[in-house]
Order: C-alpha cells, then structure tokens, then sequence
C-alpha cells in the first residue's frame, strides 16, 4: 500500500501520522494518506508566507508557471485517474475528463488580464486603481470534483501573485496531493503547498493567522463555520456551499427531447455536483410522459466500480453520503412518494444507490428541501407557472437554476424571475473559465472563476498622483 507525501516547501513530507484512504467501490482501505499535525501547518504557511515576497513581484513568470503546470497536468491525466476513480469513484472516462478540464482551467488563468483602470487623468492629477495579490491564501476543497475545483482556485490565486496552502477533503486526498508534487517542477517552492488530514485541520487553517484570504467550497454548516473563524481576523472568504437547483419545464417543452437532458444534468458525477438539477417542476398534463423517459434511462442506467468498462455511474464517494441518500429516500417513501425508478442502495460491496426518479413527493419533504447531493431527483407536478415559480425560489438556496421551453424568449423571462446565481434556458451547468460563478442566500459569497473570480483573489489600491503646478 502505497502512502503519499505532502508537499511543503517545494519538498516532500511524510505526515506525523496517515490516515486510511477508501475505496467507494469496495468499502475497503487501499492507500494511506499523511495526518498533517499543526507543527507542519506552520511549515507549510511560513514557506508560502516566503514565497510569496518574490512571487508576487514577476507576473510574466507567473504566466509561464501557469502554462508550465497545465502542461504537466496534461501529460499525467493516464496517471492520474486510475487514482481519481479509485478514491472518488466516479468512471474512469470522467475521471480523464476532470484532470484534462483542470489543466485547461489553469491555462486559462494564465492568459487572463489583471484589471488596471485609469479614472482620472487631467491637469492636476493621474489616478488609477490597480489589483494587488492579498498574501497567502488557504483552500480547502471537497470530495466531488476534487481535482477540478482545487485548479478554480490555483489558477488565479497564483496568477493574481498569491501564494496557496491547499487542503483537499480527507476522502478525496490522494489526486491533490499528486498535483502538489506534479506542479512543484513547474513552480517555485512554497508557491503551492498541499497538506492533507482528518479533522481539525480544517479548522487549523482558517484560524491560522498567516492567510489573508479563505477560499472554501464544500457544506452550508461548514462553511458558516469558515465564516465565523475568518472573521475573527477579517480575513477575505469566498464560500461556495452548494444548491438546490430547481428546473422549469414549461407547457410547451417535449417531454421526449428535454427529459435525456434533465437526467444528464440531475445525475452527472453520480449527482454529486452541487449545480445538478435536485428538483423538476413540470406541468400536469406532461408529468406522466416525463418520468417515463426519465424512469427509462435510470433502468438503464449501469452502476458499477468506475473502472470497470461501460459504466455510468460509480458508487457515492462515502459511507455516510449513501446512508444520508438512503434515508431521504426511504422517508419521502414513508410519507407517500413513489419511486418510478430506483429507490434503494445497491447490493454487495461499495457506496453503490440506484439512479432514483421519485414521484409524488411533498414540497416538505427532505428530499425536496435540502440538497441531495446523489442519484435521485423528485419530479412535481405544477398547475401554473407562478405556482412553480413560487415553490422554486421557495428554498434557502440559491446557486443555479433552469427553465426548459420552445420558446426560448418566454423561458427567458421566466428564469429571470429565479432567485439565484445563475440561470439557463435548455441546459443546465454549463460553465466556462470567463463566465463568473457564485450563489445567493445559503448557497454562498462571492464568486469564482472569470474577471471577478480573479479580482476576489486580489485587493484594490488606488494609486494616485499630483502633477507638477505650472
């Protein structure tokens, strides 16, 4: 059994302790992580804290690093997802698809422009305002895409002339930890620091009084926790903590053509993604024939350990997300829903639930009001528009939504009236590393990815000049 190392300083580091990793196909331990103890944490802080007085000052170089490191991403994505699948779960193929995304995420970053703005420029003075790196940031990042969203944050941070200490959930540490050495040949030492640990390392680093800025995705209850911790220390937070995303079918769709796309997007990775469709208001008179495309194609579906060829969906990542979906299943069952597909776990071995399409159920139950966060999806009949709109926006979240229809002008309109982040028309999550992404009420503060996701990474200065009096 193989143990992995951090990587603090630009060196390799054995943890004072390891942590078992596990299989969500098996059940089972079948790698050892390092425990980072707190006497590391501070290594890891101060080397970034070092780093960082040369990093900042040389954004072409920067530029070149960023490059540098999608490069190498590239080159190891046959590597690196076996490890991905065998940690996470999710099929092998997607595996690929998350680390050759995250390289292109990061070279993204590295061609995006630093925002400088002059807003006076006359006889008595020169003013502009210009984006300055914050110092040292710690991520923490969560177990679904761990790859992918620990390169959200990398990319501009390091572009922005920060440096990072990067903690990746400890379900999910191995992929991050073989970033951090994979990247340590395409970085300085100390500009990227990786450590991995079981509780309270978490709770370390937003207490630390080194970092200046906290980037955060993961729970609404731990992220209140990040927020109280930051603020202690007024340091900067971005939060993103996951949706409830609802989806709009409206009286004109045809449920043949827009019930494959909803069923893409309510169950990709597994429906661990905190943008997947978690609810679908469709009308009456549509209702039957929706869900019996969509109760088709979770049939069909095949569940399996990813690695395995031709499997569509793998396990849920861990024990206690599969004993959460199980039982929001079984209480919305109690209380009078019906699965028109699906609705138990799997046999055998492993974190396995079948792809469930659930009818019936009320607006209070679990399963409706919080965020799944796996393979099931309630479908509600609606009468009127301004009643699905209603119960839409009737939830603490706010991270994305979508409305389907023919005609795209009135479906529109009609996303306008969501209350949250982002919308669609026809689709779901679809994002790009231009297109800023972040959530209202519980779902989350501030923003990544695009010219504001850079800017969240950085603080504003106004450098002003007087000019000489004639």
């Amino acid at each position: 059994m193989r143990r992995h190392a951090m990587t603090i300083g630009g060196a390799r580091v054995a943890g004072s302790a390891t942590f078992g990793v596990v299989n969500p196909a098996t059940g089972e331990v079948h790698a050892e992580a390092p425990d980072c103890d707190e006497q590391q944490l501070d290594d890891a802080f101060t080397a970034a804290q070092r780093a960082y007085v040369s990093w900042r000052k040389d954004e072409r170089a920067r530029r070149r690093a960023l490059h540098a490191a999608a490069d190498l991403l590239t080159g190891a994505i046959g590597k690196l997802a076996p490890v991905l699948t065998a940690e996470q779960g999710k099929p092998l193929k997607d595996a690929a698809n998350e680390i050759g995304g995250s390289a292109w995420w990061l070279r993204h970053a590295a061609g995006l422009p630093i925002p400088r703005e002059v807003i006076r420029d006359d006889a008595t003075s020169h003013v502009e305002v210009v984006r300055r790196p914050m110092g040292v940031v710690a991520a923490i990042t969560p177990w679904n895409f761990p790859l992918m969203l620990a390169c959200w944050k990398l990319g501009p941070a390091l572009l922005a002339g920060n440096t990072v200490v990067l903690k990746p959930s400890p379900y999910t540490p191995l992929t991050t930890l073989a970033l951090g050495e994979l990247l340590s040949e395409a970085l300085p030492p100390g500009v990227l620091n990786v450590v991995s640990g079981r509780d309270p390392l978490g709770a370390w680093m937003t207490a630390h009084p080194v970092p200046r800025k906290i980037s955060f995705t993961g729970s609404v209850a731990t992220g209140k926790l990040v927020a109280e911790a930051a603020a202690r220390d007024l340091k900067r937070v971005t939060l993103e903590l996951g949706g409830n995303d609802p989806a709009i079918v409206l009286d004109d769709a045809d449920p043949h053509v827009v019930a494959p796309k909803l069923f893409q997007h309510a169950f990709e990775n597994n429906g661990q993604l905190c943008s997947a469709i978690k609810r679908v208001y469709v009308p009456e008179h549509l209702h039957d024939d929706l869900v019996a495309v969509l109760a088709k194609l979770a049939d069909e579906a095949m569940v399996g350990n990813g690695l395995q060829p031709g499997v569509h969906f793998g396990p849920l990542n861990n024990k206690p997300q599969l004993d959460r979906i199980t039982s929001l299943v079984t209480e919305a069952l109690d209380r009078g829903a019906r699965a028109a597909a699906g609705g138990s776990p799997g046999d055998g071995p492993g974190y396995f639930h079948r792809p469930t399409i659930l009818i019936d159920a009320a607006d209070d139950t679990r399963v409706v009001v919080e965020e799944q966060f796996g393979p099931v999806l309630p479908v509600l009949r609606y009468r009127t528009l301004d009643e699905a709109l209603h119960r839409a926006n009737d939830s603490h979240f706010g991270l994305d939504g979508s409305v389907w229809g023919n005609d795209e002008d009135r479906a529109a309109a009609v996303a306008a009236e969501l209350e949250c982040g982002t919308t669609w028309v026809n689709t779901h999550f679809s994002v790009h590393p231009d297109q800023p992404f972040g959530g209202h009420k519980w779902s989350g503060v501030g923003v990544e990815n695009g010219r504001l996701g850079l800017e969240a990474f950085t603080e504003m200065q106004v450098r002003s000049r007087a000019k000489p009096l004639s």
